[in-house]
């Protein structure tokens, strides 16, 4: 497959030591060529693989010298897209790395789409999708173990393992294939019905295995919704504050002051919250402060997990009560803060009305009982901790539902097994699986998807 030259700033813009722009194709050094001008006047054509030069790029026009640069030199099949790719290193700044990109594409080059430089590493075979996708979790991690999972599956865990069951899956299908096309065996359905049994009852066995992993993979990949909600005054932003070790909410002593959601992403012992402030939810007067009660009520709904604020120093009130409730089935942890102050809440009936909700204790202003909610979090979504470096974690939302399809449509196939099915009609439920499973890694995913994908990703990437 034959593409043209792309280009793009490949570092984040704005002022900075260096920028990358970067450019992949055919002509990718000939390009490059026509405006570069090093000491000893050699063209990068004569230069060695994966070498860097110093010089100047010019305008070819007038040999204006515009830029002081390194430039990187890689030649295909040896680099990311398995194309030429040429790096060029200059000063970072918004006006000298635009007029660097704009020299490129005048002498040839394309302006890149998002994700085309990754999208072109998955065309010519060097990815599959899968790791493809990790690029962009690798990227957008938010934690520690978050870049570990992302790391495992561009290194092709995840893809490895697919490919194995795929293989397993097309294995059986061809043994079907060999009994079905030789009549002359009479005990075709004997032969072939125990076969399907045993590899497929293996391959969903394996399904569930990655299932697993799914919801700690998946809060690793996009952090955990996480709301704080309670009466107004009750320290809701002065636990923000505290957990994000940052004055982003105003904390005041007059109720309603938060009158907007407010979010931040926070590390919680390698559990990546997406915490959300919200404004106390009462009955109010205000116009302004009941849209954000509004807003807060709504975000409730959506939360993966809601950090409940009480009152230590303040008897339960109904709209207290109405929280407790509202918040029922979800996960919760009820947080009574304010130990510092004269104790008026009942704590036994508290713990009537939170049921089997976790109660931690914290005075926020003495920085007090901070460090057993963080330990509640972790415990709540990852008991027992996480699994070994070798486990292979699912944490994309596309990858988790082909999986669920994966493991209905190879339950179908064994149902079939024991109700007596013609052979080629579990066939049908097999091959589909087989399909599915491509669907993770690329092979079997329509183009459309393909560009709806690396359309998310970021420009020059």
């Amino acid at each position: 497959m034959e593409f043209d030259t792309i280009a793009a700033i490949s570092t984040p813009l704005g002022e900075g030591a260096i920028a990358i722009v970067r450019l992949s194709g055919p002509e990718a050094v000939s390009i490059a060529d026509q405006i570069f001008r090093s000491p000893s006047h050699k063209k990068l054509q004569q230069e060695a693989t994966h070498t860097i030069h110093y010089g100047h790029l010019v305008r070819p026009d007038t040999e204006e010298v515009v830029e002081e640069v390194m430039v990187s030199l890689m030649r295909g099949p040896k680099t990311f897209t398995r194309e030429d790719v040429v790096e060029i290193n200059c000063h970072g700044g918004l006006v000298t790395v635009n007029q660097v990109l704009q020299l490129v594409l005048r002498a040839g080059a394309r302006m890149a789409e998002p994700g085309e430089f990754t999208k072109r590493a998955f065309l010519n075979g060097r990815i599959d999708l899968s790791q493809a996708e990790a690029v962009m979790d690798l990227i957008r991690a938010k934690t520690d173990k978050a870049m570990h999972v992302a790391l495992g599956q561009m290194d092709g865990r995840l893809s490895r393992l697919i490919q194995t069951l795929r293989q397993a899956l097309l294995e059986t299908l061809a043994q079907v294939e060999v009994n079905i096309d030789y009549p002359e065996y009479d005990d075709v359905e004997e032969m072939t019905i125990p076969l399907m049994r045993e590899k497929g009852t293996w391959v969903k066995q394996e399904i569930e295995k990655l299932l697993e992993t799914s919801m700690q993979g998946k809060i690793l990949r996009e952090g955990l919704s996480t709301v704080i909600v309670g009466r107004p005054n009750v320290g809701k932003s002065s636990l923000l504050n505290s957990l994000i070790q940052e004055n982003k909410a105003i904390v005041t002593d007059i109720a309603g002051t938060t009158r907007d959601i407010i979010e931040e992403y926070v590390n919680v012992r390698g559990v990546p919250l997406k915490l959300v402030d919200t404004a106390g939810i009462r009955e109010t007067e205000d116009i302004v402060e009941r849209i954000g009660v509004e807003r807060s009520r709504q975000v409730l709904k959506e939360a993966d997990l809601i950090l409940l604020v009480m009152n230590h120093s303040e008897a339960l009130s109904e709209e207290d009560m109405r929280l407790i409730e509202a918040t029922h089935g979800m996960e919760t942890i009820i947080i009574v803060n304010k130990t510092d102050l004269p104790q008026a809440l009942d704590y036994d009936q508290l713990a009537g009305l939170a049921g089997h909700r976790r109660i931690v204790t914290t005075s926020i202003l003495q920085d007090e009982g901070i460090d057993e909610l963080e330990k509640e979090i972790a415990k709540l979504f990852f008991e027992g901790g996480m699994q070994g470096g070798d486990m292979t974690y699912v944490s994309n939302a596309r990858h988790i539902a082909l999986l669920h399809q994966a493991k209905q449509t190879i339950q179908d196939a064994l149902d079939a097994t024991e109700e007596g099915v013609p052979v080629d009609m579990i066939q049908i439920d097999v091959t589909r699986t087989w399909e599915i499973l491509g669907e993770i890694v690329g092979d079997t995913v329509e183009e459309s998807l393909i560009d709806q994908l690396f359309a998310q990703f970021c420009l020059g990437k």
